[in-house]
């Protein structure tokens, strides 16, 4: 099963609280961090593949911290894809490859992607990006974002997927804050956006 997220930015201080940008009603980063281990888990399997585009974290040492980084992300099951976003530098993710735990079965766990990414299901092409595009008026094309937070684009083909995004309120079943969204609720995004 394939999975989408965006903009979890594990141990950024600034997001806690109430904000228009990205609220987060922690009280304090480890509280945080642990929430979107813990939803992330409870849906993800070790044979599963999450797509994560874009601002992974935002440690406040920046890549002095990259092994407090991988700690917390090692503990995040399945196959990672990672689409870099403005705040995740080529560095960090050279740290990433150099220091991947791999896989029960011996495969990578992280894969990394410099601009996007581009995957198929539901008889859909969705592009993989960190910034929103705007496709305009097509039928065959989507495009799956992070990087505007509690913001959204106004155009059917275009969804937000991060962890802290609206349009997941047009979901039928509430999630947890930082559950990664199923083909399934892609899908079920997109035609709530088009009624």
């Amino acid at each position: 099963m394939n999975y989408f997220t965006s903009d979890m930015h594990f141990f950024h201080e600034r997001l806690l609280g109430e904000n228009d940008f990205a609220p987060r009603l922690f009280a304090n980063v480890d509280e945080m961090n642990q929430q979107l281990i813990t939803s992330w888990n409870a849906v993800v399997k070790e044979t599963d593949h999450v797509y994560h585009l874009g601002d992974l974290a935002m440690h406040p040492q920046y890549e002095k911290a990259n092994a407090d980084i991988l700690e917390l992300v090692s503990q995040l099951q399945g196959t990672i894809h990672l689409i870099k976003g403005n705040h995740d530098s080529r560095a960090f993710f050279r740290y990433l490859e150099k220091n991947d735990p791999g896989l029960s079965d011996g495969s990578p766990k992280f894969y990394f992607y410099d601009v996007g990414a581009i995957v198929k299901f539901d008889h859909q092409q969705y592009y993989l990006t960190h910034y929103p595009m705007l496709l305009g008026p097509n039928d065959t094309i989507r495009n799956l974002h992070g990087h505007i937070h509690h913001y959204s684009v106004p155009i059917e083909n275009v969804v937000n997927v991060g962890v802290d995004a609206p349009k997941r309120d047009l979901l039928k079943e509430k999630l947890p804050f930082g559950t990664p969204l199923s083909e399934k609720q892609i899908k079920e995004i997109y035609e709530a956006k088009r009624s």
